[in-house]
Formats: C-alpha cells, sequence, structure tokens
C-alpha cells in the first residue's frame, strides 16, 4: 500500500510540476486567472503558474491581423445600391481589455466596420463613392480605430476593395460614358475645324498683308527710282544747257575775235545769231511738251535789232577787253 501511495504521490507531483510549467512563443500573449479572476498575463518565453489555481484564460497573437470584410450591400445619398467590400488590418495592443471587454473580438469589430461603411456610403452620391475612395478609407480608419480603443485594438489600415453598383445602374453609366465620349469627340472634332478655319484666315491675312507690304515697297521703289531718274534726267539737261550756252558763248567769242576789223564782219555774225534764233524756234516747236508755238512775225526785226546791239557792243573793244579781263 505505501508503495501503491508513493507511486500516485510521484505521478500526482510529476503532472503538477509538468502543468505549472508554460512556454509562449514569440509574438503571444497568454491571461492567467486564478480561482476565476484576472491574475496575470504570460509573455514571450518559459513561464510559471500555480497547478491547479492558475488558469490559462486568452491565448493570441499581438501580431498585426487582418480582417476581410464580405461584400455588403449598401445605399447611396442618391438611392443607388451598390456592393462594397474591405480589409481591415489591425493588432490586439491591449491583451485584457480585448478579451474582458468585449465578446468574440472578430465578430464585433466586422459588425463595427460593416456598419461604418454603410454609414460612410450614405452620405455620398455614386459618382463620388469612386472618386473620393481614399478620402474614404481615411474617415473609416479615424472612426473605427475609435471605436475599437476600449477594446484594446489599434486599426492601422483600412482599404476598400470594391464598388460595384447593380447591373442596371452599370448600363446607364456605361450608356452616360458612351454619350460622354461622343460629346468629347463632337468638341474635339468642331475645335480643330474651327482652329484649321482660324489658322487659314490668319494664313491667309498675313500672306495679303505681306503681299501689300510688297506692293507697297516696290510702288515706294519705283515712285523713288523715276523721282531719281527724272531728277538725274533734269541734271543731265540741265548741264547740257549749260555746255551748250558754255559753247555758243566760246563760238560766239571765236567769230567775233576772228571777224574783228573785217569788212562785213557785223553782218556776217548777225546773220548767224538770227539763224541761231529760228533754229532755237524750230527745236521748241518739235518738242513733245510744245505742239504748238505763237510767233508775231513783227516781233522779229526788233529781235534781230536787239541781236545786233549786242553784236555791236561785242565788236567794241572795251567790249573785248572786258571779256579779256574775265577770263
Amino acid at each position: 500500500m505505501n508503495e501503491f501511495f508513493l507511486l500516485v504521490f510521484l505521478a500526482l507531483g510529476g503532472s503538477a510540476v509538468a502543468g505549472s510549467v508554460r512556454v509562449v512563443n514569440q509574438g503571444n500573449e497568454v491571461l492567467v486567472e486564478r480561482l476565476g479572476s484576472y491574475n496575470k498575463k504570460l509573455g514571450p518565453g518559459l513561464n510559471f503558474v500555480v497547478p491547479f489555481l492558475d488558469k490559462i484564460v486568452y491565448q493570441q497573437t499581438i501580431r498585426e491581423k487582418v480582417l476581410d470584410i464580405p461584400p455588403q450591400k449598401c445605399i447611396t445619398r442618391d438611392n443607388v445600391g451598390i456592393e462594397v467590400d474591405a480589409v481591415v488590418y489591425w493588432q490586439i495592443v491591449d491583451m485584457e481589455k480585448a478579451w474582458y471587454k468585449v465578446e468574440n473580438l472578430q465578430a464585433a469589430m466586422t459588425n463595427l466596420v460593416l456598419t461604418q461603411i454603410r454609414s460612410e456610403m450614405g452620405q455620398l452620391e455614386l459618382d463620388k463613392t469612386f472618386t473620393a475612395r481614399s478620402q474614404i478609407n481615411e474617415i473609416l480608419l479615424r472612426e473605427l480605430d475609435i471605436a475599437t480603443d476600449p477594446w484594446g485594438v489599434k486599426i492601422t489600415r483600412v482599404e476598400l476593395r470594391d464598388i460595384v453598383p447593380s447591373q442596371t445602374v452599370r448600363e446607364s453609366m456605361e450608356l452616360q460614358m458612351a454619350a460622354e465620349r461622343r460629346r468629347r469627340a463632337a468638341i474635339l472634332t468642331s475645335e480643330g475645324e474651327r482652329e484649321s478655319a482660324v489658322n487659314t484666315a490668319r494664313g491667309k491675312a498675313e500672306a495679303q498683308i505681306l503681299d501689300a507690304e510688297a506692293r507697297q515697297k516696290s510702288t515706294i521703289l519705283q515712285a523713288e527710282a523715276q523721282q531719281k531718274s527724272i531728277i538725274l534726267q533734269a541734271e543731265a539737261e540741265r548741264q547740257q544747257q549749260v555746255l551748250k550756252a558754255q559753247a555758243t558763248a566760246e563760238a560766239l567769242q571765236v567769230i567775233t575775235n576772228a571777224l574783228n576789223g573785217q569788212p562785213g564782219a557785223q553782218e556776217a555774225l548777225q546773220f548767224l545769231l538770227a539763224q541761231s534764233y529760228l533754229d532755237m524756234g524750230t527745236k521748241i516747236g518739235s518738242s513733245d511738251s510744245s505742239k504748238v508755238m505763237f510767233m508775231d512775225p513783227r516781233t522779229i526785226p526788233a529781235t534781230l535789232e536787239g541781236m545786233r546791239s549786242i553784236v555791236a557792243d561785242a565788236s567794241h573793244p572795251s567790249f573785248g577787253g572786258l571779256k579779256n579781263e574775265q577770263r
């Protein structure tokens, strides 16, 4: 009997010793109750508990976990039915609160996320639910983090995965998008035609301006050329007349010197002057600018008489001496 009791005692003692040793893996935490009340929390590594008095009631990881939210039907602000699903990243930061503050933590978080998604989607119109996805994620993250803080849970990230309207709404959206594309194509086509017309008109206007400027410059150059030609021609005619006058004067001087002292020299000189006068009238009458020349025959003797006095003065010795002095 003594041996039997000894074996029983050793067996119970070995079982108690084995039950008092607990090994917790890295990243996990364990809650221990003693006689039905919370006693302590076991961290990673080797831990010891009191056999038959301490009881492990909750063991969970403190690493970040993923909560997959199934598709949920929502109603937008403009009464359009959509289905939304999401992914929530979370972790336990206080193991005691996660066990004692809420029952079935994961189910509670799922219902809380679904309720918050319905609330946020109900405040937006359908078009804004697609463009404001990042804003919705930030709002959900903030609201869920505040709501789960009493449970010892930290929400690290919330992402809406799919926002799916109903089949009827999708068909209407496709028709609307097709109409919008046609409208944009028509606008782009009209803008292209307008720009082409504007460019064409602008090109024509610039071409006309350049042509007018070219004609203006050509006209100015022609007028300047004609003006210079007229000036040069007038200058040439003037020089020609000056040369002719000088030649005539020199010729008369030579004739006067040659006939000086000769009998009949005065009558010969008068004859030459009269002939030159008549030749000048003939040239004037034959020019393009003077078609008709009126000459009173009665003035011819008076003209010849004036020339005779000039010749007489030129043949006077004092006149010759004056000419010599002028030379």
